[in-house]
């Protein structure tokens, strides 16, 4: 199976790369760092190739991803992401830009380029890292609530309208995962887990062509109850002290 992970240099997406590569997969991961891989993978695994892209340069990123396919790919999942690690009221409009540019656009870009390598086979599976962010809008985090948010509906209608082409869709929802991403918080994190457990768990349940993932369970039914609350109930529990990150 030939598998390429946006993001695919640290955190989750190398994670999950080592999933593939272990079992013997083909997988093409990219950033716009390479200097990021851990030292010696590139010896270490043979059937792993790297490219120099940046997720929001929609021809290189499509230039990579034709070069690792050569017509025939059948499993992206796009990782690569961006947050804002100190939470405030006030929003800073350029590091928000860069969320959104990322976060979505660059999810985009990055199914475009795997649609193009899986519509004329009529078989293939896209998939992309969101976050529980997205399932609601969180104080101090509005860009990145709506990137994530925006990632969550964009795969929910590519669900629909694929799956004549018999491409599978997954959205991953993860909580709190251990990565360079989310050691810039400065804000608790509860439910914490490493990106090797996270990268497990989401292995499975790509294995499973889930529509929709959430986990950690605990997340998922906070974020379950807090999404179906009246919204001006949610307004008013989200400024209470021990709610509410921000600053």
């Amino acid at each position: 199976m030939k598998v390429f992970i946006t993001g695919g240099t640290t955190g989750i997406g190398w994670s999950l790369a080592q999933e593939y590569l272990n079992d013997g997969h083909t997988v093409g991961i990219c950033g716009r760092d390479l200097s990021r891989i851990e030292s010696g993978a590139l010896e270490k695994y043979k059937n792993l190739q790297a490219f120099r892209a940046d997720v929001t340069n929609r021809e290189e990123l499509i230039s990579a991803i034709d070069k690792f396919s050569g017509g025939c790919l059948d499993l992206m999942i796009a990782s690569a992401g961006r947050s804002v690690g100190s939470k405030t009221k006030t929003p800073d409009f350029n590091a928000s830009r860069d969320v959104i540019n990322i976060n979505v656009l660059g999810v985009l870009n990055t199914f475009e380029g795997a649609l193009k390598n899986m519509l004329p086979n009529k078989a293939g599976h896209i998939a992309a890292v969101a976050s529980v962010a997205g399932m609601v809008g969180l104080p101090g985090a509005s860009s990145y609530s709506a990137s994530k948010a925006a990632v969550l509906k964009l795969c929910e209608s590519y669900s629909l309208d694929l799956k004549g082409f018999n491409i599978d869709v997954t959205c991953i929802a993860p909580g709190f995962v251990d990565t360079p991403l989310t050691q810039k918080n400065d804000h608790g994190m509860p439910w914490l887990m490493s990106s090797e457990v996270a990268a497990k768990k989401i292995r499975k349940a790509l294995d499973r062509k889930k529509v929709l993932f959430v986990f950690p369970w605990q997340m998922k039914t906070v974020m379950f109850i807090l999404e179906r609350l009246p919204r001006w109930m949610y307004r008013g529990f989200m400024q209470l002290p021990f709610a509410n990150y921000s600053k």
